[in-house]
């Protein structure tokens, strides 16, 4: 729980349990592919092991989050937001011209309520990896089963509405859920009147900046917190568009408490302005991408699981506790000193534009903390 008063959110990137990670699972589903050179999810596994060792098979639900589930045990944040990059479906429409598609089989669903998420943002570039009823499918299973569906439905008002989460102390925290172009969403798969789809974002302008903080207005209430769980940007690199930190602002200007980036593979750089955090990426948290090779450079074994503590009175940051991963045979394990001197001397060179640095928490017990120089934030 946040400490003296403080809400604490428990905030990642992309939780992808469609492909390798589904075949583990106790259910998995159909393994075909219709990618240009595997045709067979099973061979994401062996591409795991090849590195890192056997990955015993089944594993139980909980196996892919790991350590994870200590982490959140021990830090006990009051509203769990992923972005759940995934269907969950029995669907075959394969997306016609999708290079990659993901789907979990609905009966390892116990899989994401292991984690007990409170929100699954799904406006994101693989939710209609399997047509519309596919779609439609995961919301209904995700809804069900209380892990809260936002950025997606079956059609724009269901995909545009925020989902808001009770806290034990009063208030809500808001989270909407949206996604943009350059993260590979098609634009054809925005959410119409009488079309399912998601909460698709058309351009970085004010105007579509503005539209967000509308209606975020339109049902908030006092006392409640806001996010704004963005899926935009391209896969690699640290570089964050003048045009993104402006939108980003701009929400934060509009009464948003916390913009919530996501999409590429790796961590990028952290915000605070005007004592609001910005998140432009968050990284993958759960992926079967171990063996994948190409961009080793990037590190993208290292994972992030973000802790932000709020005023619950101005929605300012507090405190911002980050508990470094890493993914190893397909489940998530606590990152060594090594991984994580390299993650804060990344993360702080990345960050160094917008006076944030990242450094190990003085306790010693493994997390990493943000400082952030005031000056800098625009207070």
């Amino acid at each position: 729980m946040g400490g003296q008063g403080l809400v604490t959110l428990f905030l990642c990137g992309d939780v992808m349990p469609g492909r390798g990670v589904d075949q583990i699972l106790p259910h998995p589903g159909d393994p075909a592919l219709r990618e240009g050179y595997i045709r067979d999810a099973r061979d994401y596994v062996s591409l795991a092991e090849s590195v890192n060792g056997e990955i015993p098979r089944p594993v139980d639900y909980a196996w892919p989050w790991g350590a994870a589930l200590d982490v959140l045990n021990a830090l006990r944040p009051d509203a769990r937001v992923i972005d759940l990059e995934s269907s969950v479906t029995t669907s075959d429409a394969f997306a016609p011209g999708k290079a990659v598609t993901y789907r979990m089989h609905p009966d390892n669903l116990p899989f994401l309520a292991a984690a007990r998420p409170d929100v699954c943002a799904l406006a994101n570039n693989h939710v209609l990896d399997f047509g519309r009823g596919g779609l439609e499918e995961t919301v209904d299973l995700l809804r069900g089963a209380g892990l809260g569906p936002a950025g997606a439905g079956r059609d724009a008002a269901e995909a545009r509405r925020p989902v808001a989460i009770e806290l034990a102390g009063g208030g809500r925290v808001l989270v909407l859920s949206c996604g943009m172009a350059s993260a590979g969403i098609p634009s054809r798969w925005a959410a119409t009147q009488d079309r399912p789809g998601v909460d698709f974002v058309p351009d970085l302008s004010a105007r579509s900046a503005d539209d967000l903080v509308r209606r975020l207005r339109q049902v908030r209430r006092e006392g409640d917190l806001s996010v704004v769980s963005i899926h935009w940007g391209s896969n690699w690199g640290y570089a964050v568009s003048q045009s993104q930190t402006a939108f980003a602002r701009r929400l934060i200007d509009g009464g948003v408490d916390i913009v919530h980036g996501h999409s590429s593979h790796h961590p990028r750089p952290v915000q605070v302005y005007r004592g609001k955090l910005i998140l432009y990426g968050c990284g993958d948290l759960i992926d079967d991408y171990e063996g994948i090779s190409g961009y080793e450079r990037y590190r993208d074994d290292l994972r992030l699981m973000y802790f932000p503590s709020l005023d619950p009175a101005t929605g300012e940051l507090a405190a911002l506790r980050i508990a470094p991963m890493r993914a190893r045979r397909m489940r998530l394990e606590h990152a060594s000193a090594a991984d994580a001197g390299w993650l804060c001397e990344v993360l702080s060179r990345a960050g160094r534009a917008f006076g944030t640095q990242v450094e190990p928490e003085l306790s010693g017990d493994g997390y990493l903390t943000l400082r952030w120089s005031r000056a800098a934030s625009g207070v």
